[in-house]
């Protein structure tokens, strides 16, 4: 009888530790999913930037194409992938959205949620990626911790 008394609490502590390992792991599988997400999205930034540079020094016509008052690779070339036409689409999905909302504060996830990119966590973190490319280029702004709104006062 006392050994199916140890038997059984034994089994219930190994079952709560198992629980809480789970809980743990499955919290380390979406920081990790988060995380890969982040690195795909600046390795694409990365991949466009360099084709860009690669093509402006490959091709005479390019560099003839830039003038004192353009910035180079700032303009889309005929010859942009698909990943760099989704970029641009996105870009103009989110513009579209903050002129659409005005001046409100809106989260990215609302933002990601009214573009219908919010099914993972991958797709939010492009939105995220976006939002913050026009941050730093000054298309919208921070207004506060995780907050955007458009650069208009």
């Amino acid at each position: 009888m006392v050994s199916a008394s140890r038997t059984a609490h034994s089994i219930e502590v190994t079952a709560e530790g198992l629980q809480e390992e789970l809980a743990r792991l499955q919290f380390q599988k979406q920081a990790l999913e988060r995380e890969l997400a982040a690195v795909v999205a600046h390795l694409g930034s990365v991949q466009r930037a360099l084709g860009a540079l690669e093509s402006a020094l490959v091709t005479p016509r390019a560099a003839a194409q830039v003038d004192e008052h353009t910035v180079p690779g700032a303009a889309q070339t005929d010859t942009d992938s698909d990943a760099d036409k989704q970029y641009g689409r996105l870009t103009e999905q989110v513009m579209a959205y903050f002129a659409k909302v005005g001046d409100a504060e809106v989260r990215a996830r609302d933002v990601a949620a009214a573009l219908g990119r919010d099914a993972d966590s991958g797709s939010i973190n492009a939105v995220r990626s976006t939002l913050d490319r026009l941050v730093a280029s000054s298309r919208i702004q921070r207004a506060g911790r995780g907050l955007y709104r458009t650069g208009r006062s």
